[in-house]
């Protein structure tokens, strides 16, 4: 056992020890060593690997302070990632995708940042894993500054409005007002992203649209960031005719779950076989999340787990 100590800035210092220490505890449990904070000398036990480790992760932690990103417990998960790919953490975690007012959104892993860059470098792009990593928040702030920059002239938002339980008859009011529970969580991540005034004025002019997957038929999608939301929720049929409308000047992001698939049990999802035909096409981009990924509550990476544990269990 070898002990080890250095000095770091007040600012660093302030946020390792922010929120009760979990960062430290976070160093500690990544790095296999003690982890001790006392004023600004934070000291180090362990093994000479580990106190290497240990050093290695809070440097990569102080830049990203340092480039005026927050520390939680969770951006020690995502750097020790970042590490493990022999990558830097500043340049995977610190580039600001959309910011408005205290709204900042980035990259929190590095499949997250891999996500943006191919988004960003292809026509096409599919978002594939489980909830909470982020698939479709990062895809519509992408849209939101697209439409900013004047990349494009407008923002398709679509959901397919499949089931999951419920019965849309029962619900009151007129068609959007029936499928309104389905495109709200769109309609929040846009709220979140601009003013209230705004995105209603661009409802209002068409700038933005957020509509059922049905009503992409027989449409050409001309200069336009679409995103399809839920598309494990997509036929075979569905999912042909939405991609097919991709105009000139367009950019398309497909999210989707294989896991929360809600249509009848022998129909495949369109988001599964079109991730499967599409793998090697030029121009599209598909990027696989997992667990690691997840950005929620910890206990939401547990469930992913679970389940994804459940599922293998019962197909063999």
């Amino acid at each position: 056992m070898t002990r080890t100590s250095f000095t770091v800035s007040d600012t660093f210092a302030r946020e390792l020890s922010s929120r009760g220490d979990e960062v430290l505890k976070a160093v500690a449990q990544s790095a296999e060593c003690k982890v001790y904070l006392r004023g600004d000398e934070v000291m180090l036990d362990g093994d000479d690997a580990q106190l290497e480790s240990a050093r290695s992760l809070l440097g990569e932690l102080s830049a990203l302070v340092e480039s005026g990103t927050p520390l939680e417990s969770q951006t020690v998960e995502a750097v020790t990632g970042v590490l493990a790919r022999n990558g830097h953490a500043k340049d995977v975690l610190g580039e600001v995708v959309w910011r408005h007012r205290t709204t900042t959104i980035k990259p929190r892993t590095a499949n997250q940042k891999l996500y943006v860059d191919t988004i960003r470098t292809h026509t096409m792009t599919f978002g594939v894993g489980p909830a909470g990593t982020g698939k479709t928040y990062l895809a519509m702030a992408l849209a939101v500054a697209a439409l900013d920059s004047r990349q494009v002239s407008r923002i398709i938002l679509t959901r397919p409005a499949v089931e999951a339980g419920e019965r849309l008859g029962f619900l009151p009011g007129d068609l959007m007002a029936k499928v309104d529970p389905y495109l709200r969580p769109l309609f929040d991540a846009l709220y979140d992203m601009m003013d209230g005034e705004r995105v209603t004025a661009m409802l209002e002019r068409g700038v933005v649209e957020v509509a059922p997957l049905a009503f992409m038929r027989g449409r050409t999608l001309n200069d336009a960031y679409i995103i399809l939301d839920e598309a494990q929720n997509t036929t075979k049929e569905q999912m042909r005719m939405f991609l097919t409308r991709l105009g000139m000047g367009s950019k398309v992001v497909v999210t989707g779950d294989p896991t929360q698939v809600d249509l009848p049990r022998d129909s495949l999802s369109g988001l599964v076989e079109a991730a499967r035909i599409l793998q090697n096409v030029p121009d599209i981009g598909i990027i696989q999340f997992d667990k690691s990924d997840v950005v929620r509550h910890k206990l939401v990476q547990r469930i992913v787990e679970a389940y994804r544990i459940l599922d293998e269990d019962t197909i063999q």
